[in-house]
């Protein structure tokens, strides 16, 4: 062993233990292990950042950019609406959460895709009296089954990809990791869903939830020829069932109606009163493909634009309201706040301040007067729209304070198929080769941007900074370990000790220990410290480096034993109630289930 191979054991070794250990977020370490490396010349200096610029880093920041526009134009939830059954019981839910959270993470962030359906599985589980960590705990192992099957569905296989293009043979595609991956994941899912749910502990939620504001009162028109057009008011009640949402209330001709009958029949252009609760507000709009009456409205009403001291502050106001940095805020108003006693009229929210009032909630109250002329009450909590600069200088301006910030989308069908359009374009040329992937997806990026899609204030928030630095870190690491012969001697050390030359045993022994470490440590960090050893394996015995790499792959991405190896057992956490031991139960199987299968596979597939 020479001195820079015992050098970079050691820093390596470090870096494991203090992965493992916690203490330091997975960032801060991989940089550590970097300049360390650096600081001790088994990196040049000038090419310590270099892996910032990696396909695969590129790549990953790019998907997540792409996963967020998907959910927040709300067409995953215009997915979901159609693949869960409505009036089923809790199995069949859960399996169909789970097969929707699979077949997602192969084509977004497996950590996105759980936490969209999560809010859906949290109220069929206190619909159905069931412990949440019943379908959680199968949803997010079933996310991240799915994961491994396509190129983009998880960072380890966007490195593995990127390390096997470093060996010269290329980057995988697409796809290739479908025939392993899809054999593996259905196997894993249909274990869990027939047998394993019930290895789940029946636990109770131990987080409270950060305030609760009660249902919505809101307005949304009908289009002249969407779903509820001709429709009577008691289909639409049982339309928005599902949404848990109701109408109480109609406006025809800017009039309310006074307690409509279920008979009646909706037109175009009619406003609908909606009770929903906050969660549940994205979904009773898109069930009908309604569109919020204060986020379409023109803002020529008179009584609005009526005594306006600064002509000028209309035009900014109209200008901020059509901005694309557009961004959703609650805001509770204080006894003290300017607030109480006017409307959103009296106020001129959209002429002086260019925000739009979206919808009230007052605690099981009802107001019947509209939403723009409702008179405000110290208590209420306000749903703004608007530039968040512009929403936070109004609530500190008017004394309202804004509410802890939670996801709440609001649909809009034309971006979501716009965003449907563009993730299928940069997914085609990256499967058809008519591009490099990072080229593809970076440019489903720049065109999501200029669509406006995703508004461009929000790309960066979108990106997962935190891996990015990981894996821009720990590419320069692994390849010292390459340059230095320290992977090929560890990998040595482990064909002569303990596969003793067999091929078949080193690539078993190299899944598991890929899937030990995953389970403790990142999996992008895992991918990335096992590459190299694997493709040293596959050298010193003389058989294709593929097998080896799609292990790492697949062993990387099944974390099922802990609640710090992959963010989706870490997001379940809370919700589910559960504790640190409680994962192995399922887990456990699942990781056995997945050495079984993928072996096999693997030698028939990828043959060495």
């Amino acid at each position: 062993m020479t001195w820079d191979q015992g050098t970079i054991i050691a820093i390596l070794a470090v870096t494991v233990a203090t992965f493992v250990h916690g203490r330091w977020r997975h960032d801060m370490v991989a940089a550590g292990a970097l300049l360390a490396c650096a600081l001790a010349g088994l990196v040049p200096a000038a090419e310590a950042f270099a892996g910032f610029g990696h396909p695969a880093v590129v790549t990953v920041a790019c998907v997540l950019v792409l996963s967020s526009m998907l959910q927040s134009s709300g067409a995953v939830d215009a997915l979901a609406r159609r693949v869960v059954p409505g009036e089923s019981g809790p199995v069949i839910t859960m399996m169909a959460l789970t097969g929707l959270a699979a077949v997602l993470s192969a084509f977004m962030n497996n950590v996105g895709a759980l936490a969209l359906l999560m809010p859906v599985a949290l109220q069929v589980a206190a619909k159905q009296d069931m412990p949440p960590g019943r379908i959680l705990m199968p949803m997010a192992f079933g996310s991240i089954l799915g994961g491994m099957t396509t190129l983009i569905g998880t960072p380890p296989n966007l490195i593995v990809s990127g390390f096997r293009a470093d060996t010269g043979l290329g980057t995988f595609a697409m796809f290739d990791f479908a025939p392993v991956g899809v054999v593996v994941a259905v196997a894993g899912l249909l274990f869990i869903l027939l047998f394993g749910w019930r290895l789940v502990p029946a636990r109770h939620r131990v987080d409270a939830e950060g305030f609760e504001t009660g249902a919505y009162l809101t307005e949304a028109r009908v289009p002249d020829k969407g779903k509820a057009t001709r429709m009577t008011l008691g289909e639409i009640e049982v339309a928005l069932e599902e949404a848990d949402a109701q109408v109480v209330g109609l406006v025809r001709n800017e009039v309310r109606v006074p307690a409509p009958g279920s008979a009646r029949r909706v037109r175009g252009g009619d406003i609908l009163v909606i009770e929903a609760e906050p969660e549940s507000l994205a979904a009773a709009l898109s069930s009908l493909d309604l569109t919020l009456e204060e986020d379409v409205r023109e803002d020529n009403d008179s009584d609005e634009g009526e005594g306006s001291a600064d002509p000028e502050a209309g035009d900014d106001g109209q200008r901020a309201v059509e901005s694309d940095e557009i961004v959703l805020m609650e805001l509770a108003v204080l006894p003290d706040s300017t607030l109480v006693g006017r409307s959103a009229t009296d106020v001129r929210l959209r002429d002086r301040y260019g925000i739009n009032l979206l919808a009230v909630s007052r605690h099981g109250e009802r107001s019947m007067s509209r939403l723009k002329s409702m008179e405000l009450r110290a208590g209420d909590v306000l749903l703004m729209q608007g530039p968040p600069a512009t929403l936070t200088d109004f609530a500190s301006g008017t004394g309202c304070v804004p509410l802890a910030e939670r996801p709440l989308r609001i649909p809009d069908r034309h971006k979501a198929i716009t965003a449907t359009g563009i993730m299928t374009a940069a997914v085609g040329g990256a499967v058809f080769g008519l591009v490099p992937a990072a080229i593809a997806f970076a440019s489903g990026v720049l065109a999501a941007m200029a669509l406006r899609v995703v508004p461009p204030r929000t790309v960066y928030d979108a990106v997962d900074w935190p891996v990015i630095v990981l894996l821009g870190a720990l590419i320069p690491v692994a390849g010292a370990m390459a340059s230095t012969g320290t992977a090929d001697l560890l990998a040595r050390t482990l064909l002569t000790h303990v596969a003793q030359g067999n091929a078949v045993v080193a690539l078993g022994l190299i899944l598991v220990v890929t899937m030990t470490l995953s389970d403790f440590m990142n999996n992008a960090a895992t991918a990335a410290v096992m590459c190299p050893i694997a493709i040293g394996a596959a050298a010193q015995l003389g058989v294709s480096a593929d097998p080896f790499l799609m292990a790492v792959a697949v062993g990387a991405s099944c974390a099922f034993l802990t609640p710090i190896g992959h963010q989706n057992n870490t997001l379940i956490l809370g919700p589910g109630g559960f504790r640190f031991g409680d994962y192995w139960r399922l887990g456990l199987p699942v990781e056995i289930l997945v050495v079984v299968v993928s072996i096999p596979m693997l030698l028939l597939v990828w043959p060495l």
